[in-house]
């Protein structure tokens, strides 16, 4: 089933970068033992948390401390009370919700934060302040920040870890992470922003017996280093009913799983970083690089244009041996604005990196389609009718490694079984409307969600095979050609803001960054050393299938192949 690149077997799923200078303490009684030399015995600790670090367990650790405990939580407004505050942006709907513009204050209570503040400052002794939200109590002496990466967050979910505030442990997964996504995790980022240049101390909570401290100047120096230099984040794996088998051997993955249908490594909102402090590595959210220094990741104009938001995503779908996604669409820039309060809509692309047997792409509709036909049979199979049969809708490309399907907003589309994807997207991701998912239930056994409401207001009926197969299918142009090298245009399309292009590399070429951000992915070959032509930064090695980010502060950058030749598909904002 797979390609000759099985042989490489070099993927690395722990990507680090060291920072030098700094130590770290690693387990309670280290962590312990810094805060008490950081505080004395008549200081004020105040202990920030992300909403999903395990209170409990940092409460039962920091008694260990001794003096006054204070539970900033308990400012805030009742159960209740932050639910009616916060039900108008999660709305009825099972995955889709409102972006909001609540901050914490909008969730506590001043008189409350007041009378805490007031019992804090005429105390005597140790006063410790924990909980989300300590730090609207007090800066106080020393800050501690209790930081925590997406993903891991929803492995929380899973294993029924209930929302902040919310009493939901047994609730739909896709609820929790709806309500974490479209609010939670918004108000803490506020808070975070606030936070990042101030804080005493940032802590790794990923292990919640395990916890791992650094300090704030070492925490700051590791994300310039970062928005700096070559770069990769954590990947992470996760099955679903249409999953595949490619990426479980190419990239060196355990055989608990059935199979692996989703990997994100190009995800900073989700992702993590690794920074190694000595002997000890630490895990942040990916996502504190950007929030710290966006201009120097992004470049001014990408910074300008969507503040401190990363605006491009790459990610597999892996349906290798598996079965196709689900028939969908994304919405308009316009729907996406007017109906869910996001900036920009999910523009995207297939890039074949490997395929099996007969694979195929399903993409735009076929000419004369009846569109009111279309829909009625959409929902008449989705209430248990009969199946859905897409081909007579939509357009089935044949597929082969290497081709660059383009998808713009309100395209019909979907990938087929036996295909191997790079996808290559702008980044509001969960905004996928599922039209048909060829009458299956998920891994949970619940049907998956589907949308036909959304879609059908979004669908651009204009699509058919002719526009696609002039628009949308193999759109490449030779830029450069020269000894060793080829520079080829790939996409996206006019309506997209991400442009597109593949390097063929026999020797080293040098690049520039272009004032933007840019995502790399190694799509042939064993692998590509990134380097400076002016030494700002330790050559950087990436191999087969790994994604790689370039901060626009590189600006000139130079690719060697690691042997004979390689071959890099690189992204980045027009």
């Amino acid at each position: 089933m797979l390609g000759q690149n099985q042989k490489y077997h070099n993927f690395d799923l722990y990507p680090e970068k060291a920072v030098e200078g700094f130590h770290a303490a690693q387990g309670w009684k280290a962590v312990l033992d810094t805060l008490r030399a950081a505080c004395g015995e008549n200081g004020v600790l105040v202990v920030e948390c992300y909403p999903g670090v395990q209170k409990e367990a940092l409460l039962t650790q920091l008694k260990k401390l001794g003096g006054a405990l204070y539970d900033a939580e308990a400012c805030a407004l009742s159960d209740e009370g932050y639910h009616a505050r916060i039900d108008p942006f999660l709305t009825d709907d099972r995955v889709f919700g409102i972006m909001n513009t609540l901050r914490y204050e909008d969730v506590f209570e001043e008189e409350k934060l007041r009378e805490m503040r007031g019992k804090v400052a005429g105390g005597a002794g140790l006063r410790i302040v924990y909980g989300v939200g300590a730090s609207l109590v007090t800066r106080g002496d020393v800050l501690v920040y209790c930081d925590m990466p997406r993903w891991e967050l929803q492995c929380r979910y899973r294993a029924g870890m209930p929302n902040w505030k919310t009493d939901n442990a047994g609730e739909d997964r896709l609820r929790k992470f709806k309500q974490g996504f479209f609010v939670e995790w918004r108000m803490a980022d506020r808070q975070k922003r606030r936070l990042l240049e101030t804080a005493d101390f940032w802590m790794d909570t990923v292990l919640p017996q395990t916890p791992k401290l650094v300090c704030g100047a070492g925490f700051r120096t590791g994300l310039r280093k970062f928005a700096s230099e070559p770069f990769r984040l954590v990947p992470y794996y996760a099955p679903e009913v249409w999953g595949g088998q490619w990426m479980k051997e190419v990239c060196g993955l355990s055989d608990r799983e059935p199979n692996y249908a989703w990997a994100f490594d190009g995800v900073p909102e989700e992702n993590s970083i690794f920074m190694r402090f000595g002997d000890v590595r630490m895990e942040f959210p990916a996502v504190d690089v950007v929030f710290y220094r966006p201009e120097r990741l992004l470049g001014r104009r990408v910074h300008a244009r969507f503040g401190d938001e990363f605006p491009i995503r790459f990610d597999f779908l892996d349906t290798m041996g598996g079965q196709n996604l689900s028939l969908q669409v994304h919405p308009l820039t316009e729907y996406i604005q007017h109906t869910f309060g996001m900036h920009y809509t999910q523009d995207e692309s297939y890039y074949i990196l490997d395929c099996g047997e007969d694979p195929v792409v399903y993409l735009g509709l076929r000419e004369g389609v009846d569109g009111a036909r279309m829909i009625r049979e959409l929902k008449e199979a989705q209430s248990g009718g009969a199946p859905f049969d897409a081909a007579q809708y939509v357009n089935r490309w044949p597929a082969k490694k290497h081709d660059h399907f383009l998808i713009p907003a309100g395209t019909v589309h979907c990938s087929g079984k036996n295909t191997m994807v790079l996808e290559v997207s702008a980044t509001p991701y969960i905004f996928t409307f599922k039209l048909w998912d060829w009458g299956r239930l998920g891994l949970d056994g619940k049907p998956r969600p589907v949308h036909i409401g959304h879609g059908e207001k979004v669908i651009q009926w204009d699509r058919t095979e002719s526009w696609v197969r002039e628009n949308l299918v193999n759109r490449f142009e030779t830029l450069r050609e020269g000894p060793g090298f080829s520079e080829v245009r790939t996409g996206l399309h006019e309506r997209e803001f991400i442009e597109t292009r593949r390097y063929t590399l026999s020797n080293a070429q040098t690049f520039d960054c272009a004032g933007s951000v840019s995502m790399c992915n190694v799509v042939e070959g064993r692998g590509v050393v990134i380097s400076s032509p002016c030494g700002a930064f330790e050559p950087f090695e990436a191999h087969y299938a790994e994604t790689f980010i370039l901060p626009a502060a590189v600006k000139e950058f130079v690719m060697e192949p690691l042997d004979g030749a390689c071959m890099v598909l690189r992204a980045y904002v027009r």
